[in-house]
């Protein structure tokens, strides 16, 4: 192989690097402007005499329409589509039924899940569809979403390495060997790999992923994340306490069989002992905000707002059930899903004199009334011991009344347009579910799947038929898609491409690469195959993987054949080896990731840094006793 000599366009890349980490590392600037000001200035220096090979302008914007951003892209919508129709409710609902509230539990299941998903899709996919489920999980929780959505991204990324098509690299690596093959003696050919080769290093990879982040995740998964919640984020008991001084509690009661409160209505029982019931569950029925005439059947459920002391003697007095949580009832008064807020009854109502009871307000406008704040008093049904009993049902209401309700966000979407309200809480999700509309997103979202796996349809137009098949289909407006992609993602991976491009078109990468395999000569096999596997991950933070597998097995398989080892299994260590990209967020995993956590690179830096550590040593472990 002919010795490369570095130029100076070799070296203007080399400093273009430095200035890019110095800039991811910093954070003077936003990781996407950082980004998009590399680009603009690779362009720039290919105007300069000498330097006009560092990047082609004419396709300096390529990234844009890439593979790898177009599928993100798709499957961001795809994710939306599916958390439309309240299918990815369902999934974090059961989670939560097996794994509790702990990160201890839940980490496990949400990362194992995912990782075994993307050991047969890719795995930037299989971390989108399940954000919505973490974001879910978050808010039921309390969890901040910063210390669930790293473990999530990481492990996804090692799920990749479980299969041959979990990742780009591992896709192409048999074609790279069957290439590579025309150049080697007869007897030296190396086989191609089963779709289940590299198995027992995906396994230990993924087992390594989840203990690390299970027992360590205290110290290096950030304490509270920066994200912007869609809700307050308070639950219904501490909004009340910190904006009314309301000090009660949100229960949840089971009723046995034949209990003696059978027959009675949900207004004597909130009468006779100052309690709020705003959720009831019978015979799989469940239904919020019912109505005050109801009479208890059972056995059955009850959400029940008041003091947790004074509900505590209530049940010990009728035999009655509190659970240490709410269960049935965690996903109806999810932060997500409903909460406080507060509407105004404005002046000249057709309401105005007439009493909630008059109305049916909870039959009428699917609503829960809490409390009447009226001039300098808060009226409320629930005794707190600062504030006593009222039977607000039967308070007249007047003009400029603030009435504290407990709402589906759906419903108090419906009270803005109602003009004898005016509602004051403006930071809900204004959300739609459409769980009518599960089966097109199923068979869309099974149709995209399926031509990933099952073809050889380029991976972004196979995704992208599952995101236009959803919007086709009305699963989700196009306005609702275009939201759906975080564009910050989009301009993050976009940028950073042609840079890419640069080390690999300009000959930097294979003058790192050979300047490397110089070093490493006259070392045994072992410490050849685990500097391969240092050289794959260090090309991987600065290039796409697919490039860094595509210079990288070449030269490894040049250097296993000249040390006596097996080509083969060299080659298998870049392909499995760029997948250790948790350093900075150039993955496209980690840059998913990055925004609705609200994470900065020195968070990727403190927990993918021991990361990278425990993937080199664990994988090759496990490739020189297996293989």
């Amino acid at each position: 192989m002919e010795a490369l000599t570095l130029t100076t366009e070799m070296i203007a890349v080399l400093c273009v690097l430095g200035f890019t980490m110095f800039l991811f590392v910093s954070e003077i600037l936003r990781v996407d402007l950082s980004a998009v000001l590399v680009m603009v200035l690779l362009g720039g220096l290919s105007y300069v005499p000498g330097l006009g090979n560092i990047a082609d302008v004419s396709n300096l914007f390529v990234g844009f329409s890439s593979n790898a951003v177009i599928s993100i892209i798709a499957v961001m919508i795809i994710g939306a589509g599916l958390d439309k129709t309240g299918l990815m409710n369902k999934v974090a609902a059961v989670i939560l039924k097996y794994g509790g509230s702990t990160e201890a539990r839940i980490i496990p299941i949400i990362s194992g899940t995912v990782g075994f998903i993307s050991s047969f899709m890719q795995n930037v996919g299989a971390a989108a569809l399940f954000l919505p489920v973490v974001s879910r999980i978050s808010a039921r929780t309390g969890l901040s979403l910063s210390r669930l959505l790293m473990p999530m991204g990481f492990v996804a990324i090692l799920g990749g390495t479980m299969t041959m098509v979990g990742s780009s690299p591992m896709i192409l690596l048999n074609d790279l060997i069957v290439t590579s093959n025309v150049d080697l003696p007869e007897g030296a050919k190396m086989q191609t790999f089963g779709l289940f080769a590299p198995l027992p290093v995906g396994i230990a990879l993924i087992i390594t992923g989840i203990l690390y982040f299970v027992v360590f995740g205290r110290w290096v998964l950030p304490s509270e994340s920066k994200r912007d919640n869609a809700a307050s984020g308070q639950s219904v008991a501490e909004y009340l306490k910190n904006t009314y001084g309301l000090k009660s509690d949100l229960v949840e009661v089971i009723v046995p069989e034949g209990n003696i409160l059978v027959g009675q209505t949900l207004e004597d029982i909130m009468d006779a002992h100052h309690l709020y019931i705003i959720g009831t569950y019978y015979a799989g029925q469940k239904v919020i905000a019912p109505r005050t005439e109801t009479e208890i059947l059972t056995p059955c459920r009850l959400a029940i707002l008041g003091r947790q002391k004074v509900i505590q003697e209530i049940c010990d007095i009728y035999g009655l059930e509190v659970r240490p949580a709410l269960e049935h009832f965690a996903e109806d008064f999810a932060p997500t899903k409903a909460g406080v807020a507060e509407i105004v009854v404005r002046p000249g109502a057709s309401i105005i004199g007439k009493t909630a009871n008059d109305l049916g307000f909870r039959r009428t406008y699917g609503m829960s009334l809490i409390a009447i704040h009226r001039g300098e008093d808060t009226m409320s049904h629930v005794e707190t011991g600062e504030h006593e009993s009222t039977r607000i049902g039967k308070i007249e209401l007047q003009a400029g009344d603030t009435l504290v309700v407990h709402s589906p966000w759906e419903f108090l979407s419906r009270a803005k347009k109602d003009t004898n309200f005016v509602v004051v809480t403006s930071d809900f999700p204004e959300e739609e579910l459409r769980p009518k509309k599960v089966g097109w997103a199923l068979l869309f979202f099974a149709i995209a799947l399926g031509l990933v796996l099952f073809t050889d349809v380029r991976l972004s137009l196979a995704l992208l038929v599952g995101a236009v098949g959803m919007i086709v289909s009305r699963v989700l407006s196009m306005d609702e898609a275009y939201r759906a992609v975080g564009w910050n993602t989009v301009f993050l991976l976009a940028s950073l491409i042609p840079l890419g491009m640069a080390v690999q078109n300009t000959g930097t990468a294979a003058w790192i690469a050979q300047n490397v395999i110089t070093l490493l000569d006259g070392w045994p096999i072992w410490a050849l195959q685990a500097g391969v596997a240092i050289l794959a991950t260090a090309f991987t933070l600065v290039m796409s993987n697919v490039g860094a597998t595509v210079l990288l097995v070449p030269l490894a398989v040049s250097i296993a054949t000249a040390a006596g080892g097996d080509p083969a299994i060299f080659a298998l260590t870049v392909a499995i080896s760029t997948s250790n990209s948790f350093l900075i967020p150039t993955h496209q995993v980690n840059a998913l990731i990055m925004g609705p956590a609200g994470y900065k690179v020195v968070d990727f830096l403190r927990a993918g840094g021991v990361m990278t550590i425990l993937f080199l040593i664990v994988s090759q472990v496990v490739m020189y006793f297996v293989y």
